[in-house]
């Protein structure tokens, strides 16, 4: 273990006394998916998978996300799959939030713990399991990996982020920095998911206007983000999506880090036809 926190465990189901009015916002660039409404409710069970319920936080959908789904798995004691990718060209990326997972990677077994990071390279053959008595949480990043003719796809691998020094953004003194688990020019990948840490105070100070499609879980803090023409308060165990394109910054506030797992696609051209259109 590193000494840092993850986002809180979800479920459950507020009294009937509780208020309707909350945080979750749907527009038509970003959306807001609050902690409190990750209720026992919304879950989804997966084939394959025993003992496991997820929270299906994006999907490739029209007006939604374009380039990737985001699951927050919960695996109970015993429970697990030997067949847990169904699409042969995805790719996924696994961080580990709780408990103690095992994961059978291209036949070598190894134990994970909160702060491990997995890549699975597209066609890797994998399984995990929760061998231990607590449940198992970890976020699930799935992608369709673009390949490129003549560009070897990359290779899976495993990281814990207590390994990696965080880089610290220019001019900012390491007050904004970025865990990076894949080297930012290796073109081989075309995503990375990264985990950002704003000290309290410290501010992304523009709205970054891009082209990268982004999934932010806030795992650690609260912070107030502009997002296209709001701000909105955001607090660890809330997601975050993000068109391409869409304004965005933020303040970090509270007493401690501002920490958060992100997503982004990059690394490719841009595509020329829409997605499954006919050439």
């Amino acid at each position: 273990m590193n000494g840092h926190p993850y986002n809180p465990p979800c479920g459950g189901l507020p009294p009937q006394t509780a208020l309707m009015t909350g945080r979750a916002v749907f527009t038509e660039a970003y959306a807001v998916i609050p902690k409190g409404v990750m209720s026992d409710i919304v879950t989804s069970v997966l084939p394959f998978w025993a003992g496991t319920r997820a929270w299906m936080l994006s999907r490739p959908l029209s007006g939604f996300s374009e380039t990737f789904a985001q699951y927050l798995m919960e695996v109970g004691p015993g429970g697990g799959s030997d067949r847990p990718e169904p699409d042969p060209e995805a790719e996924g990326v696994v961080f580990v939030v709780g408990g103690t997972p095992t994961l059978v990677l291209d036949g070598r077994e190894h134990r994970l713990s909160p702060g491990s990071y997995a890549y699975l390279a597209p066609g890797a053959v994998w399984a995990l399991r929760n061998p231990g008595a607590e449940p198992a949480r970890f976020h699930w990043i799935r992608k369709a990996y673009e390949r490129v003719l003549g560009l070897d796809a990359p290779e899976s691998f495993l990281r814990h982020e207590s390994e990696i020094e965080p880089a610290g953004m220019p001019g900012t003194e390491g007050a904004w920095a970025t865990t990076r688990f894949v080297a930012s020019d290796d073109v081989r990948h075309d995503m990375h998911v990264n985990i950002v840490t704003l000290r309290p105070g410290a501010s992304i100070p523009f709205e970054e206007t891009h082209v990268m499609e982004h999934g932010l879980f806030v795992l650690e803090g609260k912070a107030v983000y502009r997002l296209n023409r709001d701000w909105v308060e955001v607090e660890a165990g809330d997601f975050m999506w993000l068109r391409a394109f869409c304004p965005q910054a933020c303040y970090a506030g509270g007493p401690g880090p501002f920490r958060y797992l992100l997503y982004k696609d990059v690394n490719r051209h841009a595509a020329l036809r829409l997605r499954g259109a006919a050439r």
